[in-house]
């Protein structure tokens, strides 16, 4: 595959050089801010026919073109070295790309920008709490093993020190400075405070505080309150910089930062966001407890058109605040039946499709499906052929209902497809079985439902 020349062939369809204001990569897609998306909409077709392209769509405030793991980043070295663009800081494109979204979109794609860097550190701790059941579940050593003390110890880490890595990552989100965002996490977990990650019996101490009664309890695996706090913290820092002379900035401007976010924190922010995360568990309960199968359906079928506008990303917020209540996130599975859904339909196309080229795209873009890598399938296969994304929303609810009703849940969040399996055995065999039962109706439900409605090629060029 001739990488330059693929970079060349896609600079003068999306509109020359004069139109790109910024570039990037994920793991599978490049990702692009154009003055003018209509020109690279208008030879979509065009796009999808070069070498190694797998689909393209504008959405989220970007043109983005699939191609898949391990090429893409190829393509974009060669495309960034042609349009005369150096390495840039994610952040420029992000901010580039949310100026062209609205209000929702933002909020989405902030949420987003703050939670997918932290996710290695949430899927490891996952994994060790998968670890750990294992070990005590079928008794390789005894409970009170300096082992299990300390797989115990590595698997909490990242909940406890949540409000730390979140208040880094909102604090760059937010234009703050992030160590400043680390520090009002480091307040709200400091030693003095009760942490409340496993001792929800144990009773918080109070303090009087110009005759306000305040709580000395911790924000250890909390959301809300943090996320809060910070953007708070990033405003009082921002507009301290406007006004505080250049001299004595880096002085004041911290110290000012801290101690002010800190009171406002203590005795206002933190209450309120836990109110807040708090409600939100309880609606989510709600619907989940009593919609039970329904909820399942409706959740696993629609959860593939918000992926489409890229809103999913901030469902790892709700996630982490299930995580930190309840101990466990039912989301995920769910979640996880839509995608493997995708690729049960994109599988069905391989088979139906007469053209060598859909088979050649259809085949590897549903394995990544089952991976937990959906892009390829959904934008390349299944929204072209329209019948095979409706065929994936039907297997999605049926699974999606099927682990619902067996309480299928997770210790993490980001990891879907085959790869969950690992955060899912801390509670138990059953979880596991449960969901790869959840997983076979999901594919084979979307396989036979595009099966049956069929796809038209010549619809597609």
């Amino acid at each position: 595959m001739n990488y330059n020349k693929i970079a060349k062939d896609l600079i003068p369809l999306l509109g020359g050089t004069d139109n790109v204001i910024s570039a990037t990569h994920c793991a599978t897609r490049l990702r692009l801010v154009l003055k003018d998306d209509e020109k690279a909409t208008a030879n979509r077709d065009k796009i999808e026919e070069l070498d190694g392209v797998k689909g393209a769509f504008a959405s989220s405030g970007q043109f983005q073109v699939i191609f898949g793991t391990g090429i893409v980043n190829k393509v974009y070295g060669e495309f960034a070295e042609e349009v005369g663009l150096k390495e840039k800081d994610t952040q420029d494109h992000a901010e580039a790309a949310k100026k062209k979204m609205n209000p929702f979109a933002r909020f989405a794609r902030t949420l987003s920008n703050i939670f997918v860097p932290i996710i290695p550190a949430i899927v490891a701790s996952g994994l060790l709490m998968g670890l750990l059941g294992m070990v005590t579940t079928f008794g390789w050593v005894a409970d009170d093993s300096s082992l299990v003390k300390m797989l115990n110890m590595f698997s909490s880490a990242a909940f406890i020190i949540l409000p730390i890595l979140l208040g880094y990552s909102a604090a760059k989100e937010f234009g703050g400075n992030p160590f400043l965002g680390a520090v009002i996490g480091g307040i709200m977990t400091h030693p003095d405070l009760l942490n409340p990650w496993g001792l929800a019996e144990a009773n918080p101490e109070y303090m009087d505080f110009m005759g306000l009664d305040i709580a000395l309890i911790g924000y250890q695996g909390t959301v809300v309150p943090v996320l809060l706090a910070v953007f708070v913290m990033s405003m009082i820092e921002k507009n301290l910089r406007k006004i505080v002379p250049s001299a004595v900035d880096l002085l004041v401007t911290p110290f000012v930062t801290v101690i002010l976010t800190g009171f406002i924190t203590l005795l206002a922010i933190g209450p309120l966001g836990n109110a807040i995360g708090s409600g939100i568990t309880v609606v989510l309960n709600f619907v989940y407890d009593y919609g039970s199968v329904f909820a399942g359906l409706i959740f696993g079928g629609l959860y593939s058109l918000i992926v489409i506008t890229g809103v999913h990303h901030s469902f790892h917020a709700i996630e982490a605040g299930l995580l930190a209540e309840l101990g466990f996130n039912y989301l995920l599975p769910i979640w996880s039946m839509a995608n493997v859904a995708q690729g049960g339909a994109g599988l069905a196309v391989y088979f139906l499709a007469k053209r060598a080229k859909t088979k050649e795209l259809a085949l590897p873009a549903a394995l990544s499906a089952f991976l937990g890598i959906t892009e390829p399938v959904i934008f390349g296969v299944n929204l072209r052929y329209r019948k095979p994304f409706i065929g994936a929303a039907i297997g999605g609810a049926l699974g999606g209902a099927y682990v619902v009703f067996t309480n299928v849940v997770a210790n993490a969040y980001g990891l879907t497809g085959i790869p969950m399996i690992a955060i899912l055995v801390e509670f138990g065999t059953v979880n596991v079985v449960n969901y790869l039962i959840g997983f076979a109706i999901a594919v084979v439900g979307a396989f036979i439902a595009t099966w049956f409605m069929g796809i038209k090629e010549e619809d597609v060029k």
